[in-house]
């Protein structure tokens, strides 16, 4: 079965603080995407599962075991689940978190 998304839901989320649209949920994996306004902050949380970040637009810094890692528009990072991490954004930014 094949499903095309017509909402758009990444190209229409606003940049309004934080926002978090699940996109996909299956038993195997999630998918979220993310956008926050310049300057917002993600709080500090952890991720029940290994995660992949990959930023679509803007520009974030990802904090992570006192590190932050700065990352922009086409850049992935991925991380291990159960660590504390928080993000910042640089200016308004959508990214997603596969997990």
């Amino acid at each position: 079965m094949y499903t095309i998304n017509v909402n758009n839901t990444i190209a229409n989320q606003s940049f309004e603080g934080v926002q978090v649209k699940q996109l996909v949920k299956s038993s195997r994996f999630e998918v979220l995407s993310i956008s926050i306004a310049k300057n917002a902050v993600f709080p500090t949380h952890k991720s029940h599962e290994d995660a992949h970040l990959i930023v679509m637009e803007g520009k974030i810094t990802f904090y992570i075991e006192g590190n932050p890692i700065n990352l922009m528009e086409q850049q992935e990072f991925s991380f291990p689940k159960n660590i504390p991490h928080w993000v910042e954004a640089l200016e308004d930014s959508k990214f997603l978190i596969i997990r």
